[in-house]
């Protein structure tokens, strides 16, 4: 595992725009950077699957004791919003996708630093602008990257009605970039697949309506269930029959607060990181994390690290402090992702701090086929 820096392709932002990448650069700034790149070994690869693999049966583990055992409070979830999250999951609703944000240098085991389970992004990056890039610039090597073929096979198996509404707050690019390519690798399974802004999303008394009237069956929505639970829209989502992507049970693991289940559950196991709700359980350096803190924000470590944020409110947990590797002045969080319940993907995101933000930039990688 190493970072190489190399120049950028003099055409990049012509290659970007061809890919309708929007958002390459964000307020002048840039995101997508390919002044450099991560390069993984075979072997390097198989670590992060397995791990990934590993993580995804850990979560899948605590959600199922989270219901049995009532832990509402340990998640953060509050009591009112506890009994459609049951719901869904003892129906086993089906998950789309999620992303496992890794600490790993390419030594011992990858730790799990949170699971981006409910409303990802940085999709389509890691899924085909990466790709593009690996073709032109690194056609000898390999990538983990099978997320194209992962979601529209993950559509296809899915049962849900054929038509499935994809929705997101209008006015983020990012997020209605990631809801459009998800919209075509829904087309591209054969689905009919309308975008309702979220905003215009009615309710008749019945069911859930887009701005013709026409009735929401199934609905992806880019909008976080910790949000829409309290939102007034949110009192008619269990007596509503559409069906979600994300469903209702991902909750359980979208806040941090999964972080202390799993470490309660599996102590010592070599992909966690210790995590309590309480301070100064881990004996040493810690981490605070708001248990629905978003793009790095409300971050506290002493001494390392703190970040403002609007997420302070409704409690923390507190993980052991993990280095990020870190080359050429930038720190890089890999992002695993996870579709139908399988690893199917690496998206690096790096930051000139150890907190990745909405600002960190997005670097390629690749990997040499095993001889």
């Amino acid at each position: 595992m190493r970072r190489i820096a190399i120049a950028p392709r003099p055409d990049w932002r012509a290659r970007m725009a061809r890919l309708e990448f929007r958002f390459a650069e964000i307020d002048g700034e840039t995101y997508w950077d390919e002044s450099a790149y991560w390069r993984f070994s075979a072997a390097e690869i198989d670590t992060l699957d397995d791990a990934t693999a590993e993580l995804e049966r850990l979560c899948r583990l605590a959600a199922a004791h989270a219901v049995r055992h009532g832990c509402a409070d340990l998640l953060g979830i509050p009591r009112a919003v506890w009994p459609p999250v049951v719901r869904s999951w003892e129906a086993q609703e089906p998950s789309l996708y999620g992303r496992m944000d890794l600490c790993w240098d390419g030594s011992g085991a990858p730790k799990l630093l949170e699971y981006n389970a409910d409303t990802p992004t940085a999709l389509y990056e890691a899924s085909v602008v990466q790709w593009e890039w690996l073709r032109s610039v690194r056609p000898d090597a390999d990538q983990f990257n099978s997320i194209h073929e992962a979601l529209i096979a993950a559509w296809r198996a899915m049962d849900l009605p054929e038509t499935v509404h994809f929705a997101c707050m209008a006015g983020s690019e990012e997020d209605r970039g990631t809801v459009e390519y998800l919209r075509d690798t829904a087309t591209q399974a054969g689905r009919g697949a309308p975008f309702v802004p979220l905003d215009a999303i009615g309710w008749n008394g019945r069911r859930f309506v887009d701005e013709a009237d026409a009735p929401i069956r199934a609905c992806f929505k880019l909008y976080p269930w910790e949000f829409m639970l309290r939102d007034s829209f949110g009192a008619h989502v269990a007596a509503a029959p559409t069906r979600w992507i994300e469903p209702p049970w991902r909750l359980l693991l979208s806040g941090k607060g999964l972080l202390a289940l799993l470490w309660q559950l599996f102590p010592g196991h070599p992909n966690l990181l210790p995590t309590f709700r309480e301070p100064g359980r881990t004996g040493g350096p810690e981490i605070a994390k708001p248990l629905f803190g978003r793009e790095g924000a409300n971050i506290r470590a002493p001494g390392r690290a703190e970040t403002p944020g609007p997420y302070g409110g409704g409690g923390f947990v507190h993980q052991a402090w993990a280095e990020l590797p870190r080359a050429d002045g930038r720190y890089a969080v890999l992002g695993s992702w996870v579709i139908a319940g399988r690893p199917a993907g690496l998206g690096i995101r790096e930051d000139a701090t150890p907190i990745t933000s909405d600002t960190s930039r997005f670097v390629p990688h690749c990997f040499d086929p095993a001889p």
